[in-house]
């Protein structure tokens, strides 16, 4: 995959350990989490103040749950994978889709369409960051946020080189570099969790 969006970054910045169709990688449902329970709380609490009420909400590269406050009302909750039983088994979700962004950055969404967007602990496995930030950008409401949290949790086989070369800090500067790319603004990373009683996590939050 191209990195002209990044030429900061080596050419194999985005070249992965299994190079194979994502379709089949995730053709089997997992229906588990990939932080553990404290690091969950921690992005629900986030969520419960970052993501506005009554919304409609974009969960980008969903599951089988999206740790959203489950008091929390939103107009709308969209949910975007690479697994139908998956999604089918959210029930947060009012709607769904199947897309392999790695294939197809561009969202199947109206302009200005969302109120917020999240990515949890997926970022990772994007071969195309910019190029679909980009177009979320362009689906949410100006001035809408965006919440993308990640660990040191992965599927290392299908996480890019980049990614897999750095730890934590340059985790962050990383998804940094992405949002400014994609043209987001008031970029903000923060940590939920340090990581010595639980899994870390970090969030960095920005607005379209």
């Amino acid at each position: 995959m191209s990195a002209s969006d990044l030429p900061e970054l080596p050419s194999n910045a985005f070249d992965r350990e299994d190079p194979q169709d994502d379709a089949a990688f995730y053709a089997v449902p997992r229906l588990v989490t990939h932080i553990d329970d404290q690091a969950i709380a921690a992005l629900t609490a986030f969520y419960r103040t970052a993501l506005p009420a009554g919304g409609v909400i974009l969960d980008l590269m969903s599951s089988w749950v999206s740790h959203l406050p489950p008091e929390v009302a939103y107009g709308e909750i969209i949910g975007h994978g690479m697994n139908a039983e998956e999604l089918a088994a959210n029930p947060r979700l009012s709607r769904w889709f199947v897309q392999d962004l790695n294939r197809e950055p561009a969202l199947p969404l109206k302009e200005a369409s969302l109120d917020a967007a999240t990515i949890c602990v997926s970022v990772q496995y994007l071969l195309r960051p910019v190029a679909v930030l980009r177009d979320l950008r362009r689906a949410l409401k100006p001035g809408a946020p965006v919440v993308i949290s990640f660990s040191n949790r992965c599927f290392p086989t299908k996480a890019v080189a980049v990614w897999m070369a750095l730890g934590g800090r340059g985790h962050m500067q990383l998804v940094q570099l992405y949002l400014d790319r994609a043209g987001f603004s008031d970029v903000e990373p923060r940590m939920l969790r340090d990581g010595r009683v639980s899994d870390p996590l970090t969030v960095v939050t920005a607005q379209a």
